[in-house]
């Protein structure tokens, strides 16, 4: 039995003393201990690493005590897994040097069998749970089909992926084969980290908000809910679009158990647009937590009022910045575990 499982209440839609609080990103590059690993290790060593990948899940819940852990790895392990090259540039960010552009470049990609090619992520779980010693849940999480398939196209990050939406609007057939083969993946290795001690998964659409409504429907949201479909039975489901606020009615049908608001999204408008009864989690904006930490608690008791404690889940509005004080992120879960109303 996990000993604080206020997260896994406010996924079920519990009464609560107070809503539960973890930070998008919460492991990693704001913390100089993590810092330290990464003068170590490149990137992805740290992610097929389960010693180092587990240790640095755990570092922020050492310091911060929040109410959930997320494992520290990347959406892009999926596309490595599809056997297509995945580089992470120093200062640059990710990098494909031989991305997906037409029909037969489809064709090449595999859908792997999950413990040959991502063995690694249910150890560093495995690993991971045993620190946490049942105090408290363990997040996995993957990106959505069509996030992947932004990385995939585009060979890597960018303001508009318009090679992406290109490839999808000119080529729809390899695009919709692409994104199936993405989602069969993502499935099954989310089933598997379920099995290896998650308590709850992640779909993180970071670039869902750059298609229109109709788009997204089609290259998005119909392959994260054959996800949700596939795993809701194993363990709760929360989705993260970015930027999707126009989605969140029918993502309240979904069956998942919860949905990340971006701060773009008011508390007011997120539970109207999601009719009031499904569990909502965010939306504090990461760049505020550049503010003052007196402000920081102010705005963190702000936002809780008008989300309302129950069927709520505390969190950044997306990844928390590298440049965020020590003294702010820990502000930002003083509020939530000081909260009273």
């Amino acid at each position: 039995m996990i000993k604080n499982d206020l997260f896994l209440k406010a996924l079920k839609g519990e009464t609560v003393d107070r809503p539960p609080v973890w930070m998008m990103r919460q492991a990693g590059r704001y913390l100089p201990e993590f810092m330290e690993i990464r003068e170590q290790y490149d990137f992805f060593t740290r992610c097929q690493t389960p010693e180092l990948a587990s240790e640095i899940t755990v570092q922020p819940i050492r310091r911060f005590n929040m109410d959930a852990a997320i494992l520290f790895s990347d959406i892009l392990v999926i596309p490595q897994a599809m056997e297509i090259e995945v580089q992470m540039k120093p200062n640059f960010g990710p990098y494909l040097p031989d991305p997906i552009r037409k029909a037969e470049d489809v064709t090449r990609v595999v859908v792997p069998d999950i413990n040959d090619t991502l063995g690694y992520v249910m150890e560093a779980i495995k690993m991971t749970k045993e620190k946490l010693n049942d105090e408290i849940p363990l997040i996995g999480f993957a990106g959505s089909p069509w996030t992947i398939l932004c990385y995939c196209v585009q060979g890597q990050g960018s303001k508009s992926f318009d090679l992406a939406k290109g490839f999808c609007f000119t080529q729809p057939e390899a695009a919709h084969e692409l994104l199936q083969k993405i989602t069969d993946t993502t499935i099954a290795y989310l089933k598997e980290k379920v099995k290896a001690g998650c308590d709850a998964v992640q779909i993180f659409d970071s670039w869902g908000g750059m298609l229109s409504p109709i788009d997204y429907q089609e290259f998005s949201w119909q392959y994260i809910q054959q996800i949700v479909d596939a795993l809701k039975g194993h363990a709760p489901v929360i989705v993260f679009g970015k930027g999707c606020w126009f989605a969140l009615n029918k993502m309240a049908q979904s069956g998942a158990a919860a949905l990340g608001v971006d701060w773009t999204c008011s508390a007011q408008n997120a539970r109207y647009l999601t009719g009031g009864q499904i569990t909502l989690q965010g939306n504090f904006d990461p760049a505020r937590l550049l503010s003052p930490p007196k402000d920081i608690k102010k705005m963190v008791r702000q936002m809780i009022d008008e989300f309302g404690k129950d069927r709520y889940i505390v969190n950044l509005g997306h990844g928390i910045l590298p440049n965020i004080p020590l003294e702010n992120a820990k502000a930002f879960v003083e509020a939530v575990k000081e909260y009273s109303q």
